[in-house]
């Protein structure tokens, strides 16, 4: 039974919309997991009573009196806060309690805490968003979006690596290609740090690198110069783009709406539209850490809650956590030889 620690407390609408998706989650995924909601139990309760046929033998309850805000320093509130639902969840993984924690709260607490209380994998010098983005076809990972903005070359270098392994471990790509995004594919070209960044991925063993990419590379399609399946940036880019994109599907459906308004009534445009809705894939996971942490955006829906609870499955399943220790491990022993 993989156990997944909810922050009930994290996001916009909390707890409403976390209880919402774990309801969603445990009647349309499959079964083999356990809930572990963590906050106010009070205004949990209250919320789970609106959900009368809700199978409580695969929910725990636990209290955590304090909540992080959005707006509060990271660290600063992680060591302030012990009994916030962030903390706790997080510590209920770290004591062997719990196989995955999930929240909706303070991204950069989510990603201090996990580093304090989880720790980082020997080798990772910082963990990283992983943000998949919807396409055409397969989704592809970018990588760091929004928690570093500002990183080193030997970071953006780790950052290859993790993305690599989420790819082939949990995306089933035996070979992931990898691209540094840059403001065009020449060497010489973008700040000190990409251009150092550049020669350590040419150089690392390992990692099926294709050299620098332009934004209008990260998606598929007649653009595209060299098909990638991870994108490799600082959290400062990352984050632009991510919003861009967000805000770009948005502006296309409402344009599909306004001329063509019976549009999303034809049944071929459900999947369109389902490619679309980040919601669909859930939540980032925050990977370098020893454990599976999962963020997820704060204005998240219940559809979104509950893939993030699928993702955090998969990964416990899958051992990424393991896998991306052992992949370190290696890239050690061949720099040290």
């Amino acid at each position: 039974m993989i156990r997944v620690a909810l922050d009930a407390m994290g996001g916009d609408s909390a707890p409403r919309t976390e209880i919402a998706g774990v309801v969603e989650a445990l009647a349309e995924l499959p079964e083999g997991f356990l809930i572990q909601l963590v906050g106010r139990c009070g205004a949990i309760e209250a919320e789970l009573a609106r959900h009368p046929g809700v199978d409580r033998g695969r929910l725990e309850l636990h209290e955590a009196a304090d909540v992080i805000g959005m707006s509060e320093k990271p660290l600063q509130a992680v060591r302030r806060k012990p009994d916030s639902s962030l903390v706790v969840g997080l510590a209920l993984q770290r004591d062997g309690r719990s196989d995955a924690t999930i929240s909706a709260g303070n991204t950069g607490a989510m990603l201090a805490g996990s580093t304090m209380l989880l720790g980082l994998h020997d080798g990772v010098e910082r963990a990283t968003v992983a943000t998949l983005f919807p396409t055409g076809t397969e989704p592809v990972l970018v990588l760091d979006g929004g928690a570093n903005l500002d990183c080193t070359p030997r970071e953006l270098l780790g950052f290859a690596y993790l993305g690599t392994v989420y790819m082939r471990d949990l995306m089933g790509r035996p070979n992931p290609v990898v691209g540094l995004l840059n403001v065009g594919e020449e060497e010489e070209k973008g700040t000190a740090i990409v251009r150092e960044a550049h020669q350590l991925l040419k150089r690392a063993p390992r990692l099926n690198y294709a050299g620098n990419i332009e934004g209008r590379d990260i998606l598929p399609g007649p653009q595209q110069r060299v098909p990638v399946d991870v994108v490799v940036c600082d959290g400062f880019v990352g984050n632009v783009v991510l919003k861009f994109y967000e805000s770009s599907a948005r502006v296309f459906v409402g344009l599909l709406e306004e001329r063509i308004p019976d549009a999303f009534d034809r049944p071929e445009m459900a999947d369109l539209n389902r490619i679309l809705d980040y919601s669909t894939y859930g939540g980032a996971p925050l990977l370098g850490v020893k454990g599976v942490s999962i963020v997820c955006h704060g204005a998240s829906t219940p559809t979104a809650i509950r893939n993030a609870i699928r993702v955090a499955v998969q990964a416990a399943r899958a051992g990424l956590s393991q896998h991306i220790g052992a992949e370190f491990a290696q890239r050690q022993t061949a720099t040290s030889a």
